[in-house]
């Protein structure tokens, strides 16, 4: 007859509990997985699933059980890290989608708006769409891929028990700050055109004060703001697989 004791019993708890906590996390917060689209269930069973692969070759776990005050910090502290994770990895979505809510409010499109049940707020059409191009092509480059992977590398740099140091926060702060200066890039072809764009009708407009700047100039700019951003697609893909391994050395960087 097989027996098992309380200890061993809290021990194998233990051993998947804990790494459970940082992958649910990750995943909850990281983009396309993370998505309010993608069912929970979906979300749950992978993340056990992954605990499951991941716990043998973590090795010994602090011996601490799940329900005591030490075992209850220790599920928070893998929580924040997941979270920190998955947070690192969004970033690199905002900064496109506000590349294009920058291209799209030049262009005379800021009053038009999706709902984005990602972020739960309205989202403007240009923003969406960079944002559904991101999504495709993270998936096509096996973004998600490396992104297990580096959450299974995590488990060696950042063991469990561990919480992040000041250098790891600060880490993700300033990659958060980084953000605005990608987006810039991202927008800045579209920007630089519409800018061109807009002086050549402010003279035209001295030039010729009869025309009607409003009739004539939003169908330029429109069509100018889209022709540019159909030129710079092309450029999309390389400056996004930057921005995703980047992304993925600071989450791996994490300590």
């Amino acid at each position: 007859m097989i027996s098992v004791t309380s200890a061993q019993l809290e021990a194998w708890l233990a051993t998947l509990i804990f790494p459970l906590a940082r992958i649910l996390a990750m995943i909850g917060s990281s983009p396309v997985l993370g998505n309010t689209q993608v069912p929970k269930r979906v979300k749950i069973g992978l993340s056990v699933l992954l605990a499951i692969i991941i716990a043998p070759a973590i090795g010994e776990m602090p011996p601490v059980a799940v329900g005591s005050p030490q075992g209850l910090l220790i599920i928070i502290q893998q929580i924040i890290i997941g979270v920190a994770m998955g947070f690192t990895m969004r970033l690199i979505f905002t900064a496109v989608e506000m590349a294009g809510e920058l291209a799209g409010l030049q262009m005379g499109l800021g009053f038009a708006s999706f709902y984005d049940p990602l972020n739960s707020s309205y989202t403007p059409i240009v923003a969406r769409w960079l944002g559904m191009v991101a999504a495709l092509a993270f998936l096509v480059m096996n973004g998600h891929l490396h992104m297990l992977s580096a959450l299974a590398e995590s488990f060696r740099t950042l063991p469990v028990g561990s919480m992040l140091s000041d250098r790891g926060f600060y880490g993700v702060a300033s990659w958060g700050g980084s953000i605005f200066v990608y987006a810039l890039q991202i927008s800045l072809p579209i920007l630089a055109a519409l800018l061109i764009t807009n002086i050549a009708l402010g003279i035209l407009t001295r030039a010729a004060p009869q025309l009607n700047l409003f009739a004539v100039g939003f169908p330029i700019t429109l069509a100018i703001g889209f022709f540019v951003l159909a030129l710079s697609m092309p450029h999309l893909i390389p400056l996004l697989d930057r921005l995703v391994q980047e992304g993925l050395g600071t989450v791996l960087n994490l300590r």
